[in-house]
Formats: structure tokens, C-alpha cells, sequence
């Protein structure tokens, strides 16, 4: 069936390219259009647009909330750099992951830093994000050091460095707790609370397996973060304190 789909894909898109060809009309049309150069994308005849539920969510979630607090500078640990690109639009950020960003934009700066060891005074930093990040560290997928451990060494790590009063926005995969080697771990609800267990827990945000449950679901019970199998737990803590 998969191949019929194929071949039905080729031949409407040679049978295109050839009506195309004939509307470009004249002797003299506004492109040069030949066989040689064509480049097939067969997958976006869809129904509605298709995206990543987990990384549109997300930080659409983190970025609402800190256009409402408006820190004076935000700092982010390995979250996607389409968040931090278009955060900085609005507030200065300094990204920082183990592989460092080359990216050139007013207001965002990058570095290299290790989740395990941040290079932060304890409690020095007031705004901090670091989301669908900790579930990898420690497997050894983007070149850091195999550790069974080095999830719990960057929470600890998170909260160290948080400054009382500060707000960390922290997103992990939440549902049945399990390592999928060496792709990311998944949480349940409960583990994420205690590890974190010195700060106050604001928010928890659920994006779950399918959508007919919910997009983003604000102030989502433990009970359904479980239930999920690889779902988006966003959580909004607070250092007290201040």
C-alpha cells in the first residue's frame, strides 16, 4: 500500500510539473523551470499543518509567562534555540549549552556551559529555563559523559544556582518512569516534585499524548501526568526566600 502511495505521489507530481510548465507562458518567463532542478516535496498535502506538539507548547507556555513577569535578563540552559531567538526579541538572554550555539542576534548571547557543573553563584540567578533538556543528560547522546546519575546532578545543579524569588521554568517528559537508552528518561510526576523538593511549585502544566485530551492543559493534576505514556510536564517553580 505504502508503495502505491509512492507511485501515486510520483506520477501527480510529474503530472504538475507539467501543467506548471505550460502556465509559464511567453518567450521569456520571470524563472528558468527545468526538469534537472525540480525538488520533490511529496509530504504536505495534509489537512491541517502538522507540528511537534511537545516543542510548539512549550515554550509558546514559558515565553507567555515571562512576558508577564519581564525580568531584567533571562538565563537558559539547552532549551531549543528558537525560544531563546525569539525571547531575546523582548528581554535580554544569555543561552548556554554543553554544545555552544553560534548564533548572531541583538540580545541573545551564547556560551558553553555543563548542566552538571554551572558556572553560577549559588542563588545568582533570578530568571532560569531549562526545558526538555534534563532527561538526556547523562546518556551520552550529544557527546557528554555517560551518567546514570547526571539528571539528578543538573536538578540539584538548577536549584543551586536559582536566586530566592526567582522563577525556574523546567520541562521533562512525564508519564511511567523509564529510560529509553540513549534517547531521554521519562518522569513520573512525583519523582520531578521531590528531587525538587527546596522550591515552591507555581505551575504544572500538562502536554498530553493526544490532543483529544488537551493542547496545553494549565494546572494539570499528578493523577494525569501519570496516566500519560511521553507527555510534556512544564513546571513553575519558585526559590522562597526573597
Amino acid at each position: 500500500m505504502r508503495n502505491q502511495v509512492k507511485l501515486f505521489d510520483a506520477i501527480r507530481f510529474r503530472r504538475d510539473f507539467e501543467v506548471f510548465r505550460r502556465h509559464a507562458g511567453g518567450f521569456e518567463p520571470r524563472f528558468d523551470l527545468e526538469w534537472a532542478d525540480r525538488w520533490p516535496c511529496l509530504d504536505g498535502r495534509t489537512p491541517k499543518t502538522r507540528f511537534d506538539r511537545h516543542y510548539l507548547y512549550h515554550p509558546a507556555w514559558a515565553a507567555r509567562i515571562l512576558a508577564e513577569e519581564r525580568p531584567t535578563e533571562h538565563i537558559d540552559i539547552s532549551s531549543t534555540v528558537h525560544f531563546c531567538s525569539l525571547v531575546s526579541a523582548f528581554l535580554p538572554v544569555r543561552f548556554y549549552d554543553y554544545r555552544p550555539a553560534t548564533i548572531s542576534l541583538d540580545g541573545l548571547t551564547c556560551d558553553r556551559a555543563d548542566l552538571t557543573s554551572l558556572p553560577f553563584a549559588d542563588g545568582s540567578v533570578a530568571s532560569l529555563s531549562c526545558m526538555h533538556v534534563v532527561e538526556h543528560v547523562g546518556l551520552g547522546r550529544y557527546g557528554d559523559p555517560v551518567d546514570y546519575d547526571g539528571d539528578l546532578k543538573a536538578m540539584v545543579e538548577l536549584e543551586r544556582v536559582l536566586a530566592p524569588g526567582g522563577t525556574l521554568l523546567f520541562v521533562v517528559p512525564v508519564g511511567g518512569a523509564r529510560i529509553q537508552f540513549n534517547a531521554h528518561r521519562v518522569y513520573a510526576y512525583r519523582q520531578i516534585v521531590e528531587i525538587f523538593s527546596g522550591l515552591e511549585l507555581v505551575e504544572h502544566a500538562l502536554i498530553p499524548d493526544s490532543a483529544k485530551t488537551g493542547d496545553l492543559i494549565r494546572d494539570a493534576p499528578e493523577e494525569l501526568a501519570d496516566a500519560q505514556r511521553y507527555g510534556c510536564g512544564c513546571f513553575r517553580w519558585s526559590k522562597p526566600g526573597a
